[in-house]
């Protein structure tokens, strides 16, 4: 790039991918300064080099919508803004393209479709009422653990058709898994990364196999055996598939459910609305996918030189979609900071992503969360912090690791 080019592009103040803002969650002022100043924006270094960073909710989009010249695969970079995973390629679903994309996204699609969703809902329901009913009350707990983790592992077992009591085993590979941080960028974690995808890998193999010789049946992993698609993968590309069935399915929807405490905290208001008015209790779940954005970006990779914004993007150049701002673009969620179960605009958040590579498990996630909404609602109780959760530090989930609460029945 010429130095002329490089003087004209707008350089982001602040590197939007430190792990402190997310811990301090302190990132609020920073995007907003880049939505109204520069929604798209240059960052020459970073711990992760250098990248664009995309802001607004509008030209998320647009990213999002041209796969043909913002590309998702894993051989032109990688889906977060680290250029690899802990050092390794990870040719999962989501990491890949048109057509390869549209074929395996196709052998999991119908795990979540209406019919298998009358069918997991009434699951979510059982699983939801039980934890709900072991919580103890007037008792410090912590929800992520009580709550969160179990409810969302729960049903990635169900879906698995695999032992409830080895969600702390799938808990572990999926935090390993989804580790993006600066502090990860160095070869002795690496090291233990591969030793732990090495540890996913047997035990899914094992389940692979056995569905393998089985029938095919509803279950994820009969899905993906015995399909054309997904049936003959290389152990490089059955990590990376486990890997993001695992994370996909329960970190997003656990830290949705573990910032319903926070919500509600702030905004006691909402809970009573919801008490008189049920029915907003749908809208709820998608109200706090956008407020909290339990993914905070996605990367792509441009395949050309492009225009996005008034900005010319070079190719092979890394290419963030911010959606943790695009989900306070005031422009499309006036009073966007406002956790408010009735907004009616709700669902045009993109926490779940947007276009061809929209979260395939979007239905299930909002089940969940509606269903938690719905009986802390019908219980009449309330859920207290004590004290300050702890946040993930990770540019990439936006989550907590721990929130002391407890439970006041009103």
């Amino acid at each position: 790039m010429s130095d002329a080019a490089a003087a004209s592009r707008p350089i982001n103040p602040v590197d939007v991918s430190a792990d402190a803002l997310y811990v301090e969650d302190s990132w609020r002022a920073p995007f907003a300064k880049l939505r109204a100043e520069m929604p798209v924006s240059w960052c020459p270094e970073s711990p992760f080099g250098p990248y664009w960073s995309v802001v607004t909710h509008d030209l998320v989009q647009e990213v999002e919508l041209h796969p043909e010249v913002f590309s998702s695969s894993w051989d032109k970079g990688n889906i977060t803004i680290a250029d690899a995973v802990n050092g390794q390629e990870f040719p999962n679903f989501i990491a890949q393209d048109p057509p390869v994309h549209t074929a395996q996204r196709k052998v999991i699609a119908p795990a979540f479709s209406p019919s298998q969703m009358i069918k997991l809902d009434k699951l979510v329901r059982e699983r939801t009422a039980m934890l709900i009913d072991g919580l103890p009350l007037g008792e410090t707990f912590d929800w992520v653990e009580r709550v969160s983790i179990p409810q969302t592992l729960g049903m990635l077992c169900i879906l698995f058709d695999m032992p409830f009591e080895e969600w702390r085993d799938i808990k572990r590979w999926s935090d390993w898994a989804s580790g993006v941080s600066a502090d990860n960028l160095n070869e002795a974690y690496q090291m233990q990364f591969l030793e732990q995808m090495g540890e996913m890998l047997a035990r899914f193999d094992r389940e692979l196999e056995d569905r393998r010789t089985k029938p095919p049946s509803d279950d994820l992993l009969s899905r993906m055996v015995h399909s054309e698609a997904m049936g003959n993968m290389e152990a490089i590309e059955r990590i990376a598939n486990i890997a993001l069935l695992i994370v996909g399915g329960n970190d997003t929807t656990r830290n949705s459910m573990s910032a319903l405490v926070e919500a509600f905290d702030r905004y006691p208001d909402q809970l009573e609305r919801l008490r008189t008015d049920p029915a907003l209790i749908p809208n709820a779940a998608q109200e706090i996918v956008r407020w909290q954005s339990p993914v905070t970006h996605m990367r792509r990779t441009a395949l050309a030189d492009t225009e996005l914004g008034g900005q010319t993007i070079r190719k092979g150049e890394k290419v963030v979609m911010w959606y943790i701002s695009a989900n306070r673009d005031e422009r499309v969620f006036p009073d966007a900071e406002r956790f408010d179960v009735g907004r009616d605009n709700a669902r045009r958040h993109l926490g779940f992503g947007h276009g061809i590579h929209r979260c395939v498990g979007a239905k299930l996630a909002e089940a969940q969360l509606a269903c938690v909404i719905e009986e802390i609602v019908k219980r009449r109780i309330r859920v207290v912090p004590q004290g300050a959760p702890t946040r993930l530090a990770s540019p990439f989930l936006h989550g907590f690791t721990a929130m002391p609460v407890t439970i006041v029945q009103e």
